[in-house]
């Protein structure tokens, strides 16, 4: 028997909980809709853009009437005015929209809150395309070229097209791994021996490696999407927030199952003392 193992095991069984909760984060409306990868927000797109434009079109001049009279009768979301929806939330498996209440200009006494009205289906190897959601929700007889819609964000969301489904393959692998690595750890636990513990340390090893290069890679998916709509939509009212909560999970998960790796590298060099036999002279 080999009591120390629960402490791997511990650890290794908090990686699986949060892991398992980054994967289905927002999967369902209610479900953990602060541990998105990022939110696009859009309840401010499309005022400056017709507010500043001369354009041709009666029906877009008079769109721009009707958002300035929103906003001088206190109505200050103009996503509503267009039939889009003030915020996108991005998930591994599938994205969130909704509404920001009781309003999505936050000051002194107004504090904005996330009120999700629906979410996607979930998807195996999703990737997220503000582009074409957002074109998909336009009133009709409105393009987002009208919008003035930069074509900068459409192309750094495709240029994580492959990590973000890459991620999405890591985190399995990660994550059955981890599973498979907690059930050699308890067998483990009570069987004791250097094979036991050889098997638990390259179970640990592999899942550590995938949650770590699948945190890097959502790390570096956030960065960029994130960067690549504040330097381009921010002149047409778009912005974008990182997903801290989400972030904060994937590499405590991945922090724990580091540590779980380095106790069972622990384990085996201490089994592998125990069965040395000690000379004597």
């Amino acid at each position: 028997m080999r009591p120390t193992a629960i402490i791997p095991l511990l650890f290794a069984l908090g990686a699986l909980v949060l892991s398992l909760l980054c994967l289905f984060a927002g999967s369902k409306k209610g479900f953990l809709q602060n541990a998105d990868l990022l939110t696009l927000n859009t309840s401010m797109f499309g005022e400056l853009t017709l507010n500043t434009s001369v354009t041709g079109s009666s029906f877009l001049n008079s769109l721009a009437g009707d958002i300035q009279e929103n906003i001088n009768d206190g109505i200050s979301d103009v996503a509503e005015t267009l039939n889009i929806h003030d915020f996108y939330s991005a998930h591994i498996l599938n994205y969130c929209e909704g509404f920001y209440t009781p309003s999505s200009v936050s000051n002194k006494s107004v504090h904005p809150k996330k009120n999700v009205t629906q979410c996607s289906n979930r998807t195996s190897l999703f990737h997220f395309d503000p582009t074409a959601i957002i074109e998909s929700e336009l009133r009709p007889g409105i393009k987002l070229s009208d919008l003035k819609w930069p074509t900068a964000i459409e192309d750094g969301v495709k240029a994580v097209n492959i990590a973000s489904k890459a991620m999405f393959v890591l985190y399995c692998i990660g994550i059955a791994a981890t599973g498979i690595a907690i059930i050699a750890a308890v067998v483990g636990v009570a069987t004791g021996g250097r094979g036991s513990a050889i098997l638990n340390l390259i179970l640990n090893l592999v899942a550590f490696l995938s949650l770590a290069v699948a945190s890097a890679i959502a790390t570096a998916i956030v960065v960029k999407v994130v960067n690549a709509i504040d330097k381009y939509g921010g002149k047409v009212g778009i912005a974008a927030y990182k997903g801290r909560t989400f972030l904060g999970m994937t590499w405590a998960a991945t922090a724990l199952m580091f540590l779980a790796t380095i106790a069972w590298i622990y384990e085996f060099i201490r089994g592998r003392r125990q069965s040395t036999p000690v000379k004597t002279y």
